[in-house]
């Protein structure tokens, strides 16, 4: 079974088990999971699609958090040749690593 589900203005596809990560937002200290009620559509192998207009009313889906700051480093540089010229710069995104435990249609 796997889910359509929309965050932050993007669409995921879910399946049980996936690990995702979504948009950094805030969360009390104490918060070892998410839940995403903006289910767009819910599909498998032995049921038919159910497809939202827009969202399903009903459905959810439940993720763990796994680490709440997992994010990499992104370089930029810059270079011109003979120029004496070289920028660099970096950027790091903030992002929520969860594994999706649920899928309640």
């Amino acid at each position: 079974m796997y889910a359509i589900i929309e965050d932050s203005g993007t669409q995921i596809k879910v399946s049980e088990g996936d690990v995702i990560r979504v948009d950094l937002r805030d969360l009390p200290d104490d918060a070892q999971s998410l839940t995403f009620d903006r289910v767009l559509m819910i599909g498998g192998e032995e049921a038919q699609a159910k497809i939202g207009q827009p969202a399903i009313a009903g459905a959810s889906v439940t993720a763990d958090i796994v680490d709440p700051d997992d994010n990499e480093k992104v370089s930029i540089v810059k270079f011109k040749r003979r120029k004496t010229y070289k920028r660099n710069n970096g950027h790091r995104q903030h992002y929520i690593k969860c594994k999706v435990t649920k899928i309640n249609a």
